[in-house]
């Protein structure tokens, strides 16, 4: 490709993640050997550590690339990325010590340099790479570095990678001209050119394109091979959105059928090992947390028995996977008049029908008037949703995934049969992305993302910030 900015990138990460590892073990030796007057185990003279060091550290450079690090997935998330960092990180001292055991080399003069090398090199590779991203702004400000990007097709998709991609300050991407925007509803004052044909556009433009994204495919195959050949042969990167994009999302894998290349396409990413990983962790950590959790379930079931006499847990069918009906555990939190009934009937025998549009409309209402006094604090706290963990343990449902809908509320969802290939959760993407401020559709939609892209990784950072939204009762329902 003609524009290397992502690969300058990439080595400025690299080296940056190199002198990140080799500040940070540094110091450590300094403040435990230097600084520190506490006698050390193994002395070790800091030529004999930094020699040892440097001729291993590749090493971590070679785990944090296998952990993706250097790809646009992940450094565009910064929380993902830290939650990464960190394991390299672990995973980088874990080997350092295992060739020290290995080959009977002292490494490390004392256990904690260890401790400081770890923490400082975390501390120290998110700097670095903050300030390497601050740079890459500055140049895109300045206009250099910046991918020049025609986009052959009039469609939605086009549309909206236009909006996505703008503006290039930010993004590093600029939108030089669409082709097919002339025949339909593409804005003609907008900073690009619009463009009759693809001919057109290299004709104007050909000496200044970095990618080529085509959105649509020509009834003339003819014309697009010609586009791809014009691609390779003109060293441009080319990228190909299907029309129907909801069909190659989730786990895509190659493989020859029959002597014929194809696209093995899976309902979701959740497959196969995955499934095990995921439901292992699902018994392992629920029961830990179920464990650790009971002395408050029971201070809460007395609390609720004697303040709010009735049933102390609520039990209502809900949707899994495979559209399969369980019945939910969860703490009461309505009064016993309303107990059982669906937001219509209740809103309706309280005589405020009207209120039933509201709560459909985001899933929730503000002072909910069906709610206890003690119902009422269990939500905002959302120890309402303890008692699920003996769901989970059940294998009703999992910690993470799509919520647990009732069969009313998706038996006219369109896409209820995608958001129910997987195991329903307790927390979700929807969750911990503002609650109360997202739309039931809105909500559905960040499920079907979370089905078709599904990662241990993602797991992991919606439990971590599940903790955080729980503690900081932000879009506590």
């Amino acid at each position: 490709m003609k524009n290397s900015s992502s690969l300058v990138f990439n080595v400025f990460l690299i080296v940056g993640d190199f002198l990140a590892l080799v500040g940070a073990f540094s110091i450590a030796y300094i403040l435990r050997v230097s600084v520190s007057h506490t006698a050390i185990s193994t002395p070790i003279t800091a030529i004999n550590y930094l020699e040892t060091f440097l001729a291993l550290l590749p090493f971590f450079i070679l785990f944090f690339v296998l952990l993706g690090l250097y790809t646009q997935e992940v450094y565009d998330q910064k929380f993902k990325e830290i939650g990464r960092l960190s394991v390299g990180v672990f995973i980088g001292i874990l080997f350092i010590i295992s060739y020290g055991y290995i080959f009977n080399v002292p490494i490390f003069p004392a256990r904690l340099v260890i401790v400081y090398g770890y923490v400082l090199a975390l501390f120290l590779i998110v700097v670095f790479r903050n300030a390497t991203r601050w740079g890459r702004r500055i140049m895109f400000r300045k206009g250099r570095g910046i991918n020049n990007v025609l986009i052959v097709g009039d469609t939605n998709i086009s549309r909206e990678l236009i909006n996505v991609l703008s503006p290039p300050e930010i993004t590093g991407y600029r939108i030089l001209g669409v082709v097919g925007g002339v025949k339909h509803s593409l804005k003609t004052s907008a900073p690009y050119a619009l463009f009759a044909s693809f001919e057109q556009a290299c004709s104007k433009i050909g000496s200044s394109m970095h990618t080529i994204i085509q959105t649509e495919l020509y009834s003339d195959e003819a014309e697009n091979s010609r586009i791809l050949v014009y691609a390779q042969e003109n060293h441009i990167a080319f990228r190909f959105v299907p029309g129907n994009n909801e069909l190659f999302v989730g786990n895509l894998e190659a493989e020859v059928f029959h002597g014929i290349p194809v696209i093995d396409v899976h309902q979701t990413a959740l497959i196969g090992w995955g499934r095990i990983v995921k439901r292992a962790t699902d018994v392992i950590l629920g029961s830990i947390i179920l464990a650790l959790t009971s002395p408050l379930l029971l201070a809460i079931a007395v609390v609720i028995k004697i303040f709010d006499n009735g049933p102390i847990f609520f039990r209502q069918v809900r949707l899994t996977r495979f559209n399969q009906e369980f019945k939910v555990f969860k703490f009461r939190t309505l009064h016993m008049k309303y107990n059982g009934l669906t937001p219509e009937e209740g809103f309706t025998k309280m005589g405020k029908p009207e209120l039933i549009k509201i709560f459909r409309k985001n899933d929730y209402i503000k002072d909910d008037p069906r709610l206890s006094r003690i119902g009422l604090i269990l939500r905002k706290t959302s120890l309402d949703e303890l008692p699920q963990l003996i769901n989970v343990v059940k294998g009703d449902i999992s910690l993470v995934g799509p919520r647990a809908l009732i069969p009313m509320e998706l038996e006219l969802y369109a896409k209820r049969n995608t958001i129910l290939s997987v195991r329903s959760g307790i927390t979700g993407l929807a969750q911990v992305s503002g609650r109360k401020n997202l739309s039931f559709e809105e909500k559905r939609k960040l499920d079907i993302y979370y089905v078709q892209n599904w990662t241990f990784w993602s797991d992991l950072v919606i439990l971590l910030k599940t903790v955080w939204v729980v503690l900081s009762r932000k879009g506590a329902e």
